[in-house]
């Protein structure tokens, strides 16, 4: 579904990525693992063409994303959730929601306004509430529902559950598993290495600025 060769990215004067080459199947769970600072974010802005990249060749679905503008990659089927969530505080948890959302008449889309309330009651009782008024994992919730209103077909999660309580680390990982098996890929950085064994196919490990290992 997506496919990275040889990928380097720079900041600067400094190189970050060092030919990084990454495979994700449909409809499986992909992981890369990595201390800070070795590149996992920058892989997934790399991805998603936040930073350009230097050389290389992303494919998503064999079609050529290399070089495409962020919103046109997202239109694709790449979902992000990025890194801090980044919601819109001054707008409501509805308003988050549908502000990306596609909007079509298409009645088989898999999820819809409802469909993520039901994966995420929480929200559905905090509608009204402003963005920055949620708590932490609810905020988290509500950057994995608004990206789930796109449909689509890759969906990036950057470090899923850092700082979230037991308890809603484990809504969140109940949810992914859900969301696998509505037929959606996932590529996903995390630190709880016990739960993403649980919930992955595939292990990536990069370290300063390559891939070092895989394992499925």
């Amino acid at each position: 579904m997506l496919t990275l060769t040889n990928v380097e990215t720079h900041y600067g004067a400094s190189q970050a990525l060092f030919g990084v080459s990454l495979n994700i199947k449909p409809a499986g769970v992909t992981t890369l693992l990595g201390r800070n600072g070795m590149g996992k974010t920058t892989t997934i802005s790399s991805i998603m063409n936040i930073k350009p990249k230097t050389s290389g060749s992303i494919l998503f679905n064999e079609q050529d994303i290399t070089n495409l503008p962020s919103f046109k990659i997202a239109k694709l089927g790449i979902g992000l959730v990025p890194e801090g969530r980044q919601i819109f505080p001054n707008l409501t948890t509805h308003e988050n929601l549908i502000a990306t959302a596609n909007i079509t008449d298409n009645k088989n889309l898999t999820w819809t306004l409802e469909s993520v309330f039901e994966l995420f009651p929480d929200l559905k009782s905090r509608a009204k509430f402003m963005g920055n008024l949620l708590s932490g994992g609810e905020q988290q919730m509500l950057a994995i529902g608004r990206a789930l209103l796109t449909n689509p077909k890759l969906l990036i999660l950057d470090e899923a559950t850092e700082g979230l309580a037991p308890i809603i680390r484990e809504k969140i990982w109940e949810a992914l598993k859900d969301i696998r098996d509505s037929g959606i890929s996932i590529l996903i950085i995390d630190k709880n290495l016990n739960d993403l064994l649980k919930i992955a196919d595939n292990h990536n490990i990069i370290h300063s600025g390559k891939i070092v290992s895989h394992s499925a």
